[in-house]
């Protein structure tokens, strides 16, 4: 008896999806950011409509969670109307703020029952932080906006990346935990945007980008995830995310990211994602 083989198979489309909607930010981030954003960016050109219809497709073929990030997502001008859109298609959302200015009516939005928010710490000392940021003032109106958002009761996560040798990253995350927050990861920069030292490649990846995840850039490009966005796999624009997420290139780049073993656990699965630039398990699984 012939018994055919089986036929290869392809990655599910992912039910954690990232919506990098904008280049723009109120900080610059001169050695870190992976997306080089800064004040004078713009927010690409997936048009809001763009960003609508993606989104209601995402709920149709199995997307459960998007994470509207940046750039700074709020400095968007339809971000309100998009996060709308996300919850009106039964999505639970994620907001990835430097939360450096943050509007009523967002702080409104965000105590949604289905939204939470996530931020970036860099050190307890303002001079270090600011460092980073490249801003002054970020630190304190970060860390003001971190206890608003406890005393608020809206979930929120945060990430420490260590970017200079003697950064206060573990003062920083004791901090935190001291004021309340409930999840404080830490890690290093990745090779990617302003931090890259050498070209990017997948064994800067901590194997879980395209498995369960991916991203969609300011001009629809899909990559499985924004610290991923050298492994460009289709473009939901103009050929819908279905599409992509069925397409060869798709299944051929996720099949070249070296994946974690079963005993390289990833933190965020309890929270039903992985977040590899803020986890500090998540290190290249190469």
């Amino acid at each position: 008896m012939t018994i055919a083989p089986e036929a290869p198979t392809r990655p599910a489309a992912p039910e954690f999806l990232e919506l990098e909607i904008t280049g723009k930010c109120q900080l610059t981030c001169p050695s870190l950011c992976y997306a080089k954003a800064g004040p004078t960016e713009g927010h690409g050109s997936m048009t809001a409509d763009d960003w609508k219809r993606l989104i209601s497709e995402a709920a149709t073929i199995g997307v459960k969670k998007v994470q509207f990030i940046g750039g700074e997502p709020t400095m968007h001008p339809e971000f309100e109307a998009l996060v709308h859109r996300a919850l009106a298609s039964g999505l639970d959302v994620q907001v990835y703020s430097n939360l450096y200015r943050v509007k009523l009516d967002h702080w409104e939005l965000f105590a949604h029952p289905k939204v939470s928010l996530a931020t970036s710490y860099y050190s307890d000392v303002a001079e270090e932080h600011e460092r980073v940021t490249g801003r002054k003032g970020s630190h304190a109106a970060t860390r003001a906006n971190i206890v608003q958002a406890l005393q608020r009761g809206i979930p929120l996560q945060v990430g420490i990346v260590e970017v200079f040798e003697g950064q206060r990253t573990a003062e920083a995350r004791q901090e935190l935990l001291d004021l309340g927050v409930r999840t404080v990861n830490v890690d290093r920069v990745r090779s990617v945007g302003r931090g890259e030292v050498h070209v990017p490649s997948t064994k800067d990846l901590c194997g879980r980008c395209a498995d369960g995840r991916a991203a969609v850039m300011t001009d629809g490009t899909v990559t499985p995830c924004v610290l991923g966005r050298f492994l460009q796999t289709g473009n939901a624009k103009t050929d819908g995310l279905a599409t992509v997420f069925g397409g060869q290139k798709w299944a051929d780049t996720a099949a070249t990211i070296p994946r974690r073993s079963p005993s390289m656990a990833c933190p965020p699965n309890d929270s039903g994602d992985c977040d590899p630039a803020n986890t500090e398990a998540c290190d290249p699984a190469y």
